[in-house]
């Protein structure tokens, strides 16, 4: 039997209470030794246990790891960050010692790809259109040619901008339908881009050609404001955009300034201000759905989280091989 990593749960303590079943602590107890099984919020808590530890299993409100901290653990071999990016609380340093880190990145990019599919479906049938028409005439104008011209999903063409685990998941899950599959990721070469089921084209095809653009790429310098006036000017008549990604991606003012005249669509889980203010015109839009970014993991959504990172621990107690690793490599082009 492999000796049990000495381990610590490094978080805000409610965000246990969120994530935990109690077969997760189980399966922890059985392939850590816990330290405390309450998490701590900062390293002087356990100052006792820092130079045995080998383990941390972190999540959000976990402070930064950074030389400091690296110091005090020689024997840290493993931090499992049950959340997503790993930026901006992982300092260098982990790296360069050689700890290996594992994020739920890919448990969490499942709601995100579920809404996704739900709000391109939603999209192409016009379905918030027509239920506003309906609302407001209370009658069934079937079969809907003139109030919604080209309604329907089959052989319309969806534009997936940047190929993160959100946007290759979304392309998988487009495969059961009769869609044309456009992605823009400038990593990806065209044969990658079929093997996982689109076409490799440029932004300014994706977005002249597509039906529906959905927005799927890391927030970084180089994609800060990526969709502008021009980016939106291109988009036909009719056409709408998913933005389920960072809101910073979009120009928030040349978006307002284009769904004004009426000629598009959007469907917004994420904007900026990330809450808007009251006062905001895409409040009073018909053309507009707006949710306050709940495409992500949400109620038991976050347990799916949980599973991935306990499932990582026990690998990691046997010896196996890390299936979610964090590799800095690509953590120039990572969220």
């Amino acid at each position: 039997m492999a000796k049990k990593p000495i381990t610590a749960m490094l978080m805000h303590p409610v965000v246990k209470e969120e994530l935990f079943r109690s077969d997760h602590l189980d399966t922890i107890g059985r392939v850590c030794k816990l330290v405390e099984s309450t998490p701590f919020r900062d390293l002087e808590a356990i100052s006792s246990h820092l130079a045995q530890i080998e383990v941390l299993i972190t999540s959000w409100g976990c402070p930064r790891i950074d030389q400091a901290c690296i110091d005090q653990m020689p024997r840290l071999r493993l931090i499992a960050h049950l959340a997503g990016s790993v930026k901006g609380f992982i300092d260098d340093t982990v790296w360069r010692k050689g700890i290996r880190v594992v994020n739920a990145v890919a448990a969490n990019a499942v709601p995100v790809a579920e809404y996704t599919v739900a709000a391109i479906l939603f999209a192409n049938k016009q379905v918030f259109q027509l239920n506003r028409f309906y609302i407001e005439h209370r009658e069934n104008r079937a079969p809907w040619n003139k109030e919604a011209p080209g309604v329907g999903n089959y052989q319309k063409t969806v534009g997936v901008v940047g190929a993160s685990h959100v946007g290759r998941l979304v392309i998988e899950h487009l495969k059961h339908f009769d869609f044309r599959v456009l992605l823009y990721d400038p990593y990806l070469s065209p044969l990658e881009t079929r093997h996982i089921g689109a076409h490799k084209v440029g932004l300014t095809e994706l977005l002249s050609q597509s039906d529906v653009v959905s927005l799927h790429a890391p927030l970084l310098a180089d994609t800060r404001g990526m969709i502008g006036s021009r980016e939106l000017a291109l988009m036909r008549d009719g056409a709408t955009l998913i933005n389920t990604a960072r809101g910073a991606i979009v120009d928030q003012s040349a978006l307002e300034a284009e769904l004004t005249n009426g000629r598009i669509f959007a469907i917004l889980d994420t904007t900026v201000p990330e809450e808007l203010p009251r006062s905001s015109p895409l409040f009073r839009m018909e053309n507009v759905f707006l949710t306050p970014h709940i495409a992500g993991s949400l109620g038991n959504e976050t347990q799916r989280l949980t599973d991935l990172i306990v499932a990582e621990l026990e690998r990691y107690h046997l010896g196996q091989s890390l299936k979610h690793l964090v590799k800095r490599e690509h953590l120039a082009r990572l969220a």
